[in-house]
């Protein structure tokens, strides 16, 4: 049986419908797999199962050396923006204070020149006169053919005659923040997580992984449950036991350390640059469509 017509039409001025699909321009959809999910026990800063995790109250855990080697830079960064900001705002107050200066010597000139007869003055800033009030070939100080070419040619393309705008920097902030959830984040705010190994014989003969498990309830926990982390110990639980017996008793079931409910930090799983969780696991591009972009093979053909 023959084909459409409509799908083999490709005498037109204009793409079709199908044609568009095949070379995949518009917004694509896909659903991200579990390779694209950052698991719970992995640092977000180096990707790999942490070593000392560490979690913040948003709950982004960390590797206990990433964090504070992360934390450390960003303060020697502060410091040298710091620097930098400095030095600019007493060379921006050095030239106003010259500018001040030159504005005074104008105005004594000016006076000078009205209550002493005329006095040729020149405000040209290109040209350079002696003590006669001469300029050119017999001035004291003699500009050179070429440097008062490029000074005086707009050619942009030479580096030499490029026009350098003046770099402003900025006031630093004061504070670090998180690398994760870009908040405000500080050291003393920062608590150890401590996870509950599944030490059974079963688990061991199978696998060499380590697994961990809700001490209270003894469920593995995996990348689909919500994990729940305690501020006053540290301990990590699952969002159910948590808030069935932590948010009511205000009792570690662990080691038995007071708690709040404030305490209780839920853990944030994914989230990284490459990894998504949670409701959007939906991944959008956008893609446009036009000659020598190349698009037919970011995205194959669709079978139709």
């Amino acid at each position: 049986m023959p084909q459409r017509h409509s799908k083999n039409n490709n005498d037109l001025a204009f793409f079709t419908y199908d044609e568009k699909r095949k070379l995949g321009y518009g917004t694509q959809k896909e659903r991200l797999g579990k390779d694209s999910i950052k698991p719970f026990d992995v640092c977000c800063l180096c990707l790999k199962p942490f070593i000392d995790p560490m979690c913040c109250q948003k709950g982004h855990t960390f590797c206990k050396e990433c964090i504070l080697e992360c934390l450390l830079s960003q303060k020697k960064d502060n410091q040298r923006k710091l620097a930098a900001y400095t030095a600019q705002q007493k060379q921006e107050k050095e030239e106003a204070e010259e500018k001040l200066m030159q504005q005074k010597v104008r105005e004594l000139d000016a006076f000078d020149q009205q209550n002493h007869g005329a006095v040729p003055q020149y405000n040209d800033r290109n040209q350079n006169q002696d003590k006669n009030g001469f300029h050119g070939a017999n001035s004291v100080k003699v500009t050179s053919y070429e440097e008062e070419a490029l000074r005086t040619m707009k050619a942009f393309w030479l580096p030499s005659a490029t026009p350098e705008a003046p770099v402003k920097a900025g006031a630093p902030p004061s504070s670090t923040f998180c690398p994760e959830g870009n908040e405000k984040l500080k050291l003393k705010s920062l608590f150890s997580i401590h996870f509950t190994e599944d030490n059974s014989e079963k688990k061991k003969s199978k696998s060499y992984d380590v697994t961990y498990i809700c001490p209270s309830c003894k469920v593995t926990l995996t990348n689909t449950m919500a994990l729940v982390a305690l501020g006053t110990c540290g301990h990590v639980f699952c969002k159910k036991c948590a808030d069935k017996f932590m948010a009511v008793d205000k009792v570690c079931l662990v080691c038995n350390k007071g708690c709040k409910v404030r305490n209780l930090v839920n853990l944030e799983k994914g989230g990284t640059g490459f990894a998504g969780h949670g409701d959007a696991l939906e991944a959008r591009d956008f893609k446009h469509l036009g000659s020598g972009s190349g698009l037919g093979l970011v995205r194959p053909a669709m079978k139709t």
